[in-house]
């Protein structure tokens, strides 16, 4: 912080008379932090002998000779810290974004959005995107073919000329991430062994071609593996041999006034709220999906369109996976930029997203609770038609969004067909204090999805899924809970006390919608040896520190502990700890 500090002053160096001596930068520093100047160092390697007193007039007076010099002229230009800005909603772990202003966002490598690459650029629709993106091909490194611009010894990866013009360029990309987590009674305790310890590495390496401005090819290889004591459930979600994790073509063209462009092939998808549909980081591999999306951004409007099949994972053979046509994803967005606005004396602004996303699930994926704790397959159409409205204003972050799911379940071996009617409520508020203390965010986040009646054999389903999961930590770090018949309540803290480091505190509370519905979990949900009749189901305190150690490598670690209810004890569940930690290195 001092190299930062010490540009933004400019001393005077004019010696002041009568046996004065010019104001160090060191010892203008500790004016300006409120030390003491022994603390400071000055010079080569000298330091102060005590306090150095300073005159109404700013002058710097050296000790033993206050009544002898004359005022220094002395003028500081003191440029403030920017604030850390961590987002509750799609923030990369690890990487809290410093900005000058999250009305104006100018860090990161984000391509020209406009208004939508405000905050951490989550309303582009290509996902968050800091330093390095969540999704690498969201990352725009053309500006290093100023080589004056490269300041970072991985930069020579980030854009390779292959042409002397230098408009034909290839860019590369990696992650790798070791994982490692604990609990004591997973699951709610419905998982044995007791006490698991699991560990994971997960590899993420691409390359990024571009061909003249209209035209590039991305291609990403993943590689996954899982091991540990007490283990359970590795699968194609913790495990996967070398493959292709995404490899697509893009055109870009300018059409109607809007940069507009055409993917097509397998690709990241991340244009939804994060709540709702996220990329899958808990376990080690990553959703991809097949198939092909358009976009068009003008000034304050965007629109996105999509048809997707699922990438059917095989975590056995080596470049073996195939198109999941059991499972698709489809629909379409549109997002507004309203006009900016003061409020508090602060600048603001916000995003409205309008959106359908639709689903279709066929077998075990499409399953629903049936009677007795029952399982029931069959083919499982989703409709969501959705809203949300986010943003900042002034020292406030906001978001809210309402979600109405309809569609239609047929079950397997039979003509029934079922309704579906079901919603969900998401939302947060949250103030973010000046950076004097500690950049504090303070908010409370709600979610509602409903719950509907599993003993129905017949009739209208109101239960809510969301099949793809939410961004990682969003409801509760065990990830046990998921969003079915679920209300939630959630105060956090947030502060950065150091540059690079981020500690959250976050207490959420679980209710059942519905005590007809049982509890559910990321994959199905929880049968327990008795029967639960209770609506409180628990609450899981928890802790998170995430720590950039440098540009390249991460460090976050999180701690909780969730206390099950006495009815859910009753039942068979019990409370258990939860602790993991992501130690992640990219360029």
């Amino acid at each position: 912080m001092l190299p930062s500090l010490k540009s933004a002053v400019t001393l005077n160096d004019r010696p002041a008379r009568a046996g004065g001596r010019k104001a160090t930068d060191c010892q203008v520093l500790a004016m300006l932090l409120s030390l003491p100047t022994g603390l400071v160092a000055m010079g080569q390697g000298a330091y102060a002998a005590g306090p150095m007193p300073v005159s109404t007039a700013g002058t710097v007076v050296p000790v033993g000779q206050e009544t002898h010099s004359q005022p220094e002229n002395m003028v500081v230009h003191i440029t403030p810290r920017p604030p850390i800005q961590v987002y509750p909603h799609a923030n990369p772990v690890g990487q809290p974004l410093r900005m000058s202003g999250a009305e104006n966002r100018k860090n990161g490598h984000q391509y020209d959005w406009g208004v939508f690459n405000r905050g951490n650029g989550e309303a582009a629709g290509f996902g968050p995107v800091g330093r390095y993106g969540v999704a690498p091909w969201a990352e725009d490194w053309s500006n290093l073919r100023d080589r004056k611009k490269r300041n970072d010894p991985f930069d020579v990866l980030k854009y390779i000329p292959l042409t002397r013009s230098g408009n034909v360029w290839i860019s590369f990309s990696g992650e790798t991430r070791l994982r490692n987590w604990f609990e004591s009674r997973p699951q709610l305790g419905t998982q044995k062994p007791n006490d698991s310890g699991r560990f994971a590495v997960r590899n993420l390496y691409g390359a990024d071609l571009h061909i003249g401005s209209h035209l590039r090819f991305f291609g990403q290889l993943v590689n996954a593996d899982a091991a540990g004591w007490g283990g359970y459930g590795y699968g194609s979600t913790y495990r996967k041999r070398l493959d292709a994790q995404q490899a697509f073509a893009e055109v870009r063209w300018n059409m109607l006034g809007a940069k507009s462009g055409f993917m097509f092939g397998r690709q990241q998808f991340l244009d939804a709220p994060s709540y709702m549909l996220y990329n899958r980081e808990t376990p080690n591999v990553p959703l991809s999906w097949d198939g092909f999306r358009a976009y068009m951004v003008w000034k304050r409007i965007r629109i996105d369109g999509w048809d997707f099949v699922q990438t059917y994972d095989s975590e056995n053979k080596m470049f073996h996976d195939t198109e999941n046509y059991a499972t698709r994803l489809y629909g379409f967005n549109t997002t507004w930029a309203p006009p900016d606005f003061t409020f508090m004396g602060q600048k603001g602004y916000s995003f409205v997203d309008a959106f359908y996303i639709g689903y279709k699930l066929n077998g075990s994926a499409g399953a629903i609770a049936g009677p007795n704790n029952t399982s029931v397959t069959g083919s499982n159409t989703r409709n969501n038609f959705g809203m949300r409205w986010h943003g900042l204003a002034g020292p406030i972050e906001f978001s809210v969004g309402g979600i109405w799911q309809g569609g239609v379940f047929r079950q397997s071996g039979t003509t029934q067909a079922r309704n579906v009617s079901a919603y969900a409520i998401n939302s947060s508020l949250g103030y973010r204090f000046s950076d004097k203390t500690f950049n504090t965010f303070a908010g409370i986040q709600t979610d509602v999805y409903s719950g509907g009646n599993s003993n129905d054999r017949s009739g209208t389903i109101g239960t809510y899924i969301s099949p793809f999961n939410p961004q990682t930590n969003y409801l509760d770090t065990t990830t046990y809970m998921t969003g079915s018949n679920l209300i939630s309540f959630a105060p956090l803290i947030r502060i950065t006390p150091f540059k690079s480091v981020s500690i959250q505190i976050k207490y959420p509370l679980f209710w059942r919608d519905s005590v007809n519905d049982p509890v559910y979990r990321s994959s199905g949900f929880y049968k327990f040896a008795g029967n639960f009749r209770g609506k409180f189901i628990g609450m899981a305190p928890q802790a998170s520190v995430a720590w950039q150690i440098n540009t390249h490598v991460s460090w976050t670690q999180y701690v909780s502990r969730f206390m099950t209810s006495r009815s859910l004890n009753e039942a068979g569940g019990s409370s258990g700890t939860y602790y993991q930690s992501n130690f992640v290195f990219r360029f």
